[in-house]
């Protein structure tokens, strides 16, 4: 059977853990050439000693994708050493989580900086080579925040929402030059995050059992099955999908109450 993913040349950044280090993995093992940044330039060389890849496949640099500069250099070293990049996935993002008139103006500002201008610094850097080069897939990786509201997270679903704006807008503007551009919303996923949300509660076991309660299926998802979903929205098997975003959060986002 065919690599799902040969062919093609990935930048993607927030890679060196969690849902990010689950798509790159799920990235090589389809046959992609991938090259991953991360700001955390200690965490992402000890993950790219433990990444399988053939010689040539993979590349890395730490990278802040807040600094418009930095990164257009970064996808300069990826052009050359993986070749010309035909698709991006936007993974690198950041939880800002106060009420409004709790948020600071430094929380704020970093907040979009990372989570809105980060995805349009990196997609700003690949897309002349995409048009150049007939087209190429752009993947942001945005969240359940994205439409629906937890009290006490502001300002994170702000730019969430703004990221799927960015996304409708990149994939409209170049859908007849060959790019598309979608997004990816996950909901709750077993991360590192999340045990370190659960374990800052006094019953960390209980905070954990009521979050999987909270689901329809009674669990939430694994950083896997939100690699493969990415895997799918970056190959050719959904050439005609543009401006979507693919939900993967169990239902929750569907249900009107818990039970």
């Amino acid at each position: 059977m065919a690599e799902r993913l040969s062919g093609k040349r990935i930048f993607l950044t927030g890679a060196a853990q969690g849902i990010g280090l689950a798509i790159a993995e799920a990235c090589l093992a389809e046959g992609a050439k991938l090259f991953i940044v991360d700001q955390d330039g200690t965490l992402l060389d000890k993950t790219v000693a433990g990444l399988a890849a053939p010689k040539g496949h993979l590349g890395h640099a730490a990278a802040d994708i807040s600094d418009g500069a930095a990164i257009k250099a970064t996808v300069h070293r990826a052009d050359a050493e993986i070749g010309p990049i035909n698709a991006l996935i936007n993974n690198a993002g950041m939880n800002v989580f106060s009420t409004p008139l709790e948020a600071t103006e430094e929380e704020w500002n970093r907040n979009f900086d990372v989570n809105v201008k980060g995805a349009w610094n990196c997609s700003k850097a690949v897309l002349p080579g995409m048009l150049a080069n007939g087209g190429g897939a752009i993947l942001n990786i945005a969240s359940t925040h994205s439409f629906t509201i937890i009290p006490h997270t502001f300002p994170y679903p702000v730019a969430k929402h703004a990221l799927l704006g960015l996304t409708k807008s990149l994939a409209l503007e170049y859908a007849g030059q060959g790019v598309r551009v979608n997004a990816l919303a996950p909901g709750y996923v077993a991360t590192q995050k999340a045990i370190d949300y659960w374990n800052s509660l006094p019953d960390p076991a209980a905070a954990r059992a009521n979050t999987m309660a909270l689901h329809p299926g009674g669990r939430i998802a694994s950083a896997r099955e939100i690699a493969l979903a990415a895997v799918f929205m970056i190959s050719d098997e959904c050439p005609f999908m543009n401006a979507a975003t693919l939900v993967v959060d169990g239902g929750l986002s569907q249900l009107q109450h818990p039970a």
